[in-house]
């Protein structure tokens, strides 16, 4: 009895703090009148929300995974309110519904309902049998999936070409570089070609960016950047490789070698059908819009949306049950990912707004590290801190907050590519430095050890990004993003 009395008192504690927080930051907006919504009076406080989920996204997996493991839906609810409820106060309820029904209809929805179908579709393909983790074989591994990112999303590669991984390389002593590798490139640097590979390239997509800029203008930064890690992962891996002796192993192999074959191929011709879904909603224009809650959708858009999501359900349909046990196919990522984008695209809402606002907003101090003396882009810049907050916050949000900060008119940033290159080549590159720089990297590492692989720790695996990644990004500056 005792027991639950505390747990009754914990939890109206809890509403006692959320509500003082609230009431916290109304009072700070309290001057604003509800005609007044505008980026140029929104003070900072407004942004603390958006602040608290993705610092909630950073700290919690590792400082209280089980409390974020149980509640991590209770978390992003409660910051979402805790920026509905005082701005619905201070501009009204009409301001506050149709503000989160523009971020819901036109951003968070075709965000979701794209990674549920890629999602949904590569889980039905499986790949069965096993070769020997050579030099040769894992970097052909890590090529192919750096390709197969850029249609099937660093999500649906990695989870489709890890297990064969790490089937190759289960009898070789030195296996972990292999998989921080793979983080590099297929679960980060290879889904930087098209608005497919990332989420913050769709989130340009979904902006204005054309589908095929993204191919042409990335194709530079990409190609050197992929090319140069797969250099140095085959020197390393040949290096270990040898000094092991692994051309004879000395460990009994627990998974021999036998022919690869692919099964869930009807999954393929999906992957098509996605693709085309997509490109149908760039380039077919009729002009038909629907007003839904003040806000504009056009029939294009609403289009590729249902056919995403006939897709996935085609999918969950025709693929054996098998092929989704052989992949530890389930729910729990998407699960994950659609209820912290929730939070996020609501809460990010003032912040948007005060960057659009540029100098006579409240973060013109961060307008002003973006930009030369001269009022040009600091294009430099624009990558180094789009790449570092990508790296511990969430590469997407981070990319919508710069985009915004450049000016979020997409045709003029496509003609001045440099800005809109860096941009995207941070949110993209740099998701690869940390654990929590990108959904699949912590998925990759879940695999692993779920599989006896000691991956290393958040920090450890930082003592392998920083000194490989950094020259490199470094390089990138100095070609591409000047």
């Amino acid at each position: 009895m005792g027991g639950s009395h505390r747990r009754i008192d914990r939890c109206a504690s809890g509403r006692r703090w959320l509500g003082v927080f609230l009431g916290m930051l109304a009072f700070a907006a309290a001057p604003v009148r509800a005609a007044d919504f505008s980026g140029e009076v929104l003070t900072l406080p407004w942004i603390l929300p958006f602040v608290g989920i993705l610092a909630s996204i950073a700290l919690f997996p590792l400082v209280a995974p089980t409390v974020w493991h149980h509640h991590f839906g209770k978390i992003a609810l409660g910051w979402a309110t805790a920026f509905v409820v005082p701005f619905a106060l201070v501009f009204g309820p009409t301001e506050a519904l149709h503000q989160v029904a523009h971020a819901a209809l036109l951003e968070y929805l075709p965000f979701v309902i794209l990674l549920f179908a890629l999602y949904t579709v590569s889980g039905g393909i499986g790949v069965l049998g096993n070769l020997h983790g050579s030099p040769r074989t894992n970097v052909t591994i890590l090529a192919l999936g750096a390709v197969l990112a850029n249609v099937m999303g660093t999500t649906g590669a990695a989870m489709v070409l890890v297990r064969p991984l790490i089937r190759a390389n289960d009898n070789r002593q030195h296996n972990v570089h292999v998989l921080v590798f793979f983080i590099f490139l297929v679960a980060n640097a290879g889904g930087s070609l098209t608005p497919l590979g990332d989420p913050p390239l769709f989130l340009g997509f979904l902006n204005g960016v054309s589908f095929f800029w993204t191919t042409t203008a990335m194709l530079g930064p990409t190609l050197t950047l992929c090319g140069s890690l797969l250099a140095i992962f085959y020197a390393l891996d040949t290096y270990l490789y040898r000094k092991a002796g692994e051309e004879r192993p000395v460990y009994a192999d627990a998974t021999p070698d036998s022919r690869l074959r692919v099964v869930g191929k009807v999954n393929l011709g999906l992957l098509v059908a996605i693709v085309a879904s997509v490109l149908m909603s760039g380039f077919w224009r009729p002009c038909i819009v629907f007003t839904v809650l003040g806000t504009d959708l056009d029939i294009q858009s609403l289009l590729r949306d249902v056919l995403l999501i006939g897709i996935a359900l085609l999918s969950l349909r025709v693929t054996p049950q098998a092929i989704h046990d052989s992949n530890g196919f389930n729910w729990i990522p998407m699960q994950e990912v659609a209820k912290l984008f929730a939070a996020i695209f609501v809460t990010i809402i003032p912040a948007i707004a005060i960057l659009k606002a540029g100098d006579a907003g409240a973060l013109a101090s961060l307008t002003k590290m973006v930009t030369t003396a001269g009022g040009e882009p600091n294009n430099p810049m624009y990558f180094w801190l789009t790449g570092l907050l990508s790296a511990f916050l969430d590469n997407a949000p981070t990319y919508l907050v710069f985009f915004n900060l450049a000016g979020a008119d997409a045709r003029y940033l496509m003609a001045h590519r440099e800005t809109l290159e860096a941009i995207s080549g941070g949110a993209v590159f740099m998701g690869a430095l940390s654990y929590i720089g990108n959904a699949p990297n912590f998925m990759v590492r879940s695999i692993a050890e779920d599989r006896g692989i000691r991956m290393p720790s958040f920090f450890g695996y930082m003592l392998w990004s920083v000194p490989i990644l950094v020259p490199l990004f470094v390089l990138l500056t100095v070609l591409f993003f000047q």
